[in-house]
């Protein structure tokens, strides 16, 4: 993959968020090292990591789980987004204030998914965002919307 200077900001607080990144298929072998791929990503926390996934009820896609154990994906990396000082609690909060917006029901491939979740909650706890290169092809898939099999576009994951 091309580098180039971490934008990382130095936030203050005093524990560690990161973007934990998992690989959706083997391409991403080959891919990634071109800026491209198709990911999963999930904010590890005070030693929980959360993620968006689809399902077809109205209630929330949020879920949370052991951070790098994320059942059906690849770990590929963990990246330090910042640091943060709020609470176990403060974070169950953001999730329940993220909940409505991030219901099984409205995810999207393109549009609203894993990666757009994980940046937001970096954004509010670090103010930081992900890297680009983690949502890149959704953003390619927006310019190229008419080309994307509608299955793929509405793609549902399961939770256990």
């Amino acid at each position: 993959m091309l580098c180039r200077r971490s934008s990382i900001q130095c936030s203050h607080g005093s524990v560690p968020v990161y973007l934990n990144v998992y690989d959706l298929t083997c391409i991403n072998g080959y891919a990634y090292w071109l800026g491209l791929g198709a990911y999963h990503s999930g904010v590890q926390v005070h030693g929980v990591e959360y993620a968006f996934g689809g399902h077809e009820y109205s209630t929330t896609g949020i879920f949370e789980g052991e951070p790098k154990q994320c059942d059906g994906f690849t770990f590929r990396k963990s990246i330090l987004m910042g640091w943060t000082d709020v609470s176990p609690g403060g974070v169950r909060r953001l999730m329940e204030e993220l909940a409505q917006k991030y219901r099984g029901n409205t995810y999207n491939l393109i549009t609203k998914n894993c990666n757009h979740f994980s940046n937001d909650v970096c954004i509010k706890l670090t103010g930081n965002p992900i890297p680009s290169w983690i949502n890149r092809l959704a953003r390619l898939g927006l310019l190229c919307n008419c080309i994307i099999p509608e299955n793929l576009n509405s793609t549902k994951v399961c939770l256990h």
